[in-house]
């Protein structure tokens, strides 16, 4: 309804017109200027964190005197969709990203009634006007101890800008960075162009672009979503279908959907399947010149983790590595990494001496491969996580990496 169809004189239609003006006289006498990102450097509680961040990132979208905010927030809710949170570093979905979604959305929710917060859905990114994006990122130091630095941003979708962006620092304690079972089961570092995209928009200033090629494929992202959820539910059937989906989408030919085609095959049993899966997940990863393997050994040696429930599959992806190497005559340098326990010193020589083994056994599905490939260990020099738990939370360190190289 317009302040035309109510009567006049009416104090519904005064204040329709009056919130009109200001509207006008706040959005022409600020059309030039760009709200400042907010960067709170206390260390919070993790909760306190969040909100923190949130009033922040609300704030900077505030262009009306306090009492006609709140009668413009009743009268036009603007959407917000929430792209989940993500750890930067591993591009990972944590149990710690998971409460941050749940208490950002609580936080817009309770707090300000101008914002309603839409599931990511394809069909909600064509009427919500912002799209929110959230990474958390460990802060160098001791890592065991260091905090997360906790990044938010608000996308306006028509115009692709990014309209307020908000920092805060959270402490370590109680903070669960186990990955959910879509990321714990992957064999591969999940982090392609899609997810640094989402790392950058993250952290661009009011007024920066977000990132084009996340902007480009977030419909497709939000297929993804769909399908991850299910299979960290256990719906692997139902999983299956939404990544074909997405893989049908023009923008589809992603390492999250191959490698969910992959993870969801092995669920049920399709393995000739999964095989095929994972050749296509290997392939873009040369394309792209980076695929990290989570090739998991038994503590301090060369072999190959005792339980077959982890290590069964190695044997597998070694010859697709070894068949879609030789198929792109690609050279690579094949590098070892350990996670964050014991000296440097041996480290460096247990991450060459694992490496060598990937060469040999690469050799053994082809000779050309020993002529291609050149061993390096790395120790923990390159930890993505660096927690030194030797668990899940930091299994991504204990990776082989083959990266591509110029031949000869």
């Amino acid at each position: 309804m317009t302040s035309s169809q109510w009567p006049a004189g009416s104090p519904v239609r005064r204040v329709f017109v009056t919130l009109s003006a200001a509207a006008a006289l706040a959005l022409g006498g600020c059309a030039a200027k760009v709200p400042t990102a907010t960067v709170s450097t206390n260390e919070l509680p993790f909760q306190q964190a969040v909100e923190t961040a949130t009033d922040a990132l609300v704030a900077q979208t505030q262009t009306l005197p306090g009492f006609l905010a709140k009668v413009e927030a009743k009268l036009n809710k603007r959407g917000v969709v929430l792209d989940p949170s993500l750890d930067s570093g591993t591009g990972q979905q944590t149990t710690a990203t998971q409460q941050l979604d749940k208490l950002l959305t609580d936080r817009l929710t309770n707090q300000f009634a101008q914002f309603q917060v839409l599931p990511f859905r394809a069909a909600n990114l064509t009427q919500a006007q912002y799209l929110l994006t959230a990474t958390m990122t460990r802060v160098r130091g001791d890592s065991t101890k260091s905090p997360y630095r906790i990044d938010m941003a608000l996308v306006d979708l028509k115009t692709g800008n990014v309209a307020a962006q908000a920092s805060a620092v959270a402490r370590p304690d109680g903070v669960d960075m186990t990955p959910l079972a879509y990321y714990r089961d992957s064999p591969v570092l999940v982090k392609d162009g899609v997810i640094e995209g989402y790392v950058r928009t993250s952290a661009t200033a009011p007024g920066g672009r977000a990132d084009a090629t996340y902007i480009e494929r977030i419909s497709t992202a939000a297929l993804i979503n769909d399908a991850n959820i299910l299979y960290n539910n256990a719906r692997y059937q139902e999983a299956l279908g939404e990544y074909r989906s997405a893989l049908a989408t023009p923008a589809g030919e992603q390492l999250r959907v191959l490698n969910g085609i992959y993870l969801t095959n092995v669920k049920l049993g399709r393995m000739a399947e999964a095989e095929q899966a994972f050749g296509r997940v290997v392939k873009l990863g040369i394309a792209y010149n980076e695929l990290g393997v989570k090739l998991l050994f038994n503590p301090g040696g060369t072999e190959f983790w005792s339980d077959p429930k982890i290590s069964g599959a190695y044997a597998m992806w070694l010859r697709q590595i070894a068949k879609e190497s030789a198929v792109a005559k690609v050279c690579m340098n094949i590098v070892g990494h350990t996670s964050k326990t014991g000296t440097g010193t041996a480290n460096d020589a247990l991450s060459l001496r694992r490496a060598t083994l990937i060469q040999q056994r690469l050799g053994g599905e082809g000779v050309e491969m020993i002529g291609r490939t050149k061993p390096v260990g790395m120790g923990f020099k390159e930890n993505i996580v660096g927690s030194g738990t030797d668990d899940g939370v930091d299994a991504l360190d204990r990776r082989v990496e083959f990266k591509i190289v110029p031949c000869g």
